[in-house]
């Protein structure tokens, strides 16, 4: 997203001369910070349902008056009343200047009969609100079961729909905790689990992944809705891993006992382990693989890449030759935007791709030195990859009939071998291996 489009709207502050105020006692819990302070609309702006890559992409001249217009028509449908913010259930949707990744969020919301609601994540819909009485209309939508789903996730895609009708009658205060890592998201209405570890689809463009930064926006749509104690904090890598870790990690063994290389066989002489980790040592490379061969397998590693570091994860990979060719594939662990590789690197070569045959999209890696979370899933010739919470490739080798430099890859249809890492000569460390083999159906 362009940054320049905040300091358009700081500037839009100043052409609407809104007033100098001082915080409210909106006291966020700890560890949190308020979104809304009480008083006005500081630290906000408006927008419609607005495809966010259409408004980064804007000449900064049209985008400044693109966003001045929506502002003037959000002064005239959102107002202030005892520390709420209230809308009168038309206008742009009130928007964050500042852009969220890894969140918590807390929000209590109050509407009327008749209305629908929402909230925007990254600037995508939307966490659903509904009116979920069959007098509101909407039942052939599914408002029958509440509030809380990802409306705009495809039709039985999990989390399209609340597990549990949760919302409170008219009147009443409604409260949400969301937490949403990457596109997982998970939502709590009124204490009860609505989405349990949801992807979360991108409405704006179903062919590529959830945005990996975004505006929290509050949706206006068919009658007053009233706001407060919006709260948000942001997870940090440590404890966003910890929360992938943890979700559906039954029938997970590790494989890695975090002191040696018990268990593991090929170039043992290259890796050492460090910290708990297992660790290319510079200089050196070749395939650490595991003594034991998998079939049909889910995989989930930590990894951490020095700058520029280069590395790979060996899948069915035969005990011999190279990962990328004479085993099903390599996928590649890269450290991709890093400037060594800028105007060369085929997108097949890209973090996460299966080497040379299917590109992974990019984007999604953490800052170099902080450690990711990936699970790779293996069932027949079809891979999937999903680092920090997001897929990043869905892809299936057997499909595959154009190959980089044009060179063939002879392992890609192997039914079962070793997992293991390709090291290509830099520091690159691995922790918290744990295997799943899958049972043929």
């Amino acid at each position: 997203m362009n940054r320049s489009l905040l300091a358009m709207v700081s500037l839009c502050w100043l052409t609407f001369c809104l007033p100098a105020t001082t915080m409210a006692e909106v006291q966020p819990p700890e560890g949190f910070k308020a979104l809304f302070n009480g008083e006005d609309l500081a630290g906000w702006h408006g927008m419609p349902h607005f495809d966010p890559q259409k408004l980064a992409a804007m000449p900064e001249d049209e985008r400044q008056k693109q966003l001045a217009e929506w502002w003037k028509e959000t002064v005239k449908h959102w107002t202030i009343e005892n520390e709420e913010l209230v809308n009168d259930g038309t206008g742009p949707y009130l928007t964050t200047d500042d852009e969220y990744g890894d969140i918590e969020l807390l929000i209590e919301y109050r509407t009327v009969p008749l209305a629908d609601s929402g909230i925007y994540l990254r600037g995508t819909p939307q966490v659903q609100i509904w009116d979920w009485t069959e007098a509101g209309g909407k039942w052939d939508r599914g408002a029958d079961k509440g509030s809380g789903g990802l409306f705009n996730n495809p039709d039985n895609a999990p989390g399209r729909d609340p597990l549990v009708l949760a919302d409170r009658p008219f009147g009443e205060w409604n409260q949400f905790r969301i937490v949403q890592v990457g596109e997982r998201t998970s939502v709590w209405l009124n204490d009860q689990l609505v989405v349990d570890h949801a992807q979360m689809d991108n409405y704006w463009n179903r062919d590529i992944p959830l945005f990996r930064e975004g505006r929290i926006q509050l949706q206006t749509h068919g009658g007053e809705i009233r706001w407060r104690n919006l709260f948000v904090r942001e997870i940090a890598a440590d404890e966003a891993n910890e929360i992938l870790a943890s979700h559906g990690d039954e029938g997970f063994e590790s494989v890695f006992n975090g002191k040696d290389l018990s268990g593991w066989a090929g170039a043992v002489e290259n890796y050492e382990v460090v910290d708990g980790a297992i660790k290319c040592q510079p200089g050196h490379g070749g395939v650490l693989y595991t003594e034991k061969e998998y079939d049909d397998f889910q995989v989930r590693v930590e990894f951490r890449v020095p700058p520029g570091g280069n590395n790979g994860l060996a899948i069915r990979y035969p005990g011999h030759g190279n990962a990328a060719y004479d085993g099903m594939t390599e996928l590649q662990v890269l450290d991709t935007h890093h400037p060594m590789y800028a105007g060369w690197l085929d997108p097949r070569q890209a973090h996460g791709s299966v080497y040379g045959m299917i590109p992974a999209a990019t984007g999604y890696l953490r800052p170099t030195g902080e450690w990711n979370f990936q699970e790779v899933t293996v069932i027949g010739p079809k891979i999937k990859v999903e680092l920090n919470g997001t897929v990043i490739l869905d892809g299936d080798v057997s499909t595959v009939t154009e190959f980089m430099g044009d060179t063939a890859h002879p392992g890609k249809d192997l039914t079962s071998g070793h997992f293991g890492f390709a090291g290509h000569n830099d520091p690159v460390r691995f922790r918290a291996i744990r295997i799943k083999p899958i049972a043929a159906e």
